[in-house]
């Protein structure tokens, strides 16, 4: 009795541990859950390959920014590129003109390398390219290429055809660019011209100086006596058709006309006028600037005439 007990028990044990393990078995077979464990063991590589790849492209990135640094610093200073500076242009100077300057200045299209050479170069450039500066001088700085220069103003502009150009007050003509912040009058009625004069040229004939002359003088006097409104503004055309009385000799020789078409009556070349019997240049002056001090302006009538004598003239100003 007691022998079949044993055996009974013994193999009611073996069934249930075989039992119990084919159960866990096939629940594993059946759904596969990952454990937390192997989650944090594929995390923890992820991590290790994350940190070694940033260590790379760190130490890459920090190989290069020492090369560059290092490149930098072994480059000569006669290599390395400036820019081109304009110093103190005259406040009417425009952009479009600076950037013409700025174009002669590399004329051969070279780099702009901070060297004695290649400013030598940009001096040669503007010296033969741009007639609106003189005196130029080019220096180098530790990063500019610096351009000094006096500048030539445009007084005049002349017509032919489709060309324009201007001239200064020493009748060096300028080639044209729109100078819309100054006051420059357009001479008209100069005698046959076969050949527009080249840049930089001094333009020397006998009616465009007498127009020149006269815009001189206003161009003085806006400066000393209405410097706030300047009256060639209102200014738009001086005629020289009559120049010496070459058309008719009863007729003034020269004609202003403001932006309305108001006739200004100069009359006789500067200098001349004892010889035609007219009022005195000083005269002229002193009668166009008293009247446009008087009324603010030269537009809405129909003539002024300067050229009449007279013995009494109103002074709006202490000097000439």
């Amino acid at each position: 009795m007691a022998r079949r007990k044993r055996t009974k028990s013994k193999t009611k044990r073996i069934s249930f541990k075989l039992g119990t393990s084919k159960r866990k078995k096939k629940q594993k077979t059946g759904r596969q859950r990952p454990s937390f464990t192997g989650i944090l063991k594929v995390f923890a590589v992820v991590c290790v390959l994350g940190a070694v790849g940033f260590g790379v492209f760190a130490a890459v990135r920090s190989g290069f920014a020492f090369l560059d640094k290092y490149v930098r610093k072994t480059i000569p200073v006669s290599e390395k590129i400036g820019f081109l500076e304009l110093v103190a242009p005259p406040a009417w100077v425009t952009e479009q003109l600076a950037e013409k300057i700025y174009a002669a200045a590399r004329a051969n299209g070279e780099d702009l390398k901070l060297d004695e050479d290649t400013a030598r170069s940009v001096q040669n450039n503007l010296e033969r390219e741009v007639a609106w500066l003189q005196n130029v001088t080019v220096q180098t700085t530790h990063d500019t290429i610096r351009i000094e220069a006096q500048w030539r103003r445009p007084i005049a502009l002349v017509k032919r055809g489709m060309s324009k150009f201007y001239v200064d007050a020493e009748l060096v003509v300028l080639d044209f660019v729109p100078m819309p912040n100054l006051p420059i009058v357009k001479v008209r009625g100069l005698s046959l011209i076969t050949k527009v004069p080249q840049p930089g040229t001094v333009w020397q004939r006998d009616d465009l100086v007498a127009a020149v002359d006269v815009l001189k003088l206003l161009w003085r006097m806006d400066e000393e006596v209405t410097p706030d409104k300047p009256l060639l503004w209102e200014i738009e055309v001086i005629d020289v058709s009559n120049f010496k009385g070459r058309e008719d000799a009863r007729f003034p020789h020269i004609v202003l006309y403001a932006t309305d078409n108001t006739e200004i009556i100069w009359g006789a070349e500067i200098g001349t006028w004892q010889r035609y019997l007219e009022a005195t240049d000083k005269e002229k002056l002193l009668k166009l600037y008293g009247y446009y001090k008087e009324h603010g302006s030269l537009l809405g009538v129909k003539y002024i005439k300067l050229c009449d004598p007279q013995d009494n003239v109103p002074r709006p100003i202490d000097k000439y």
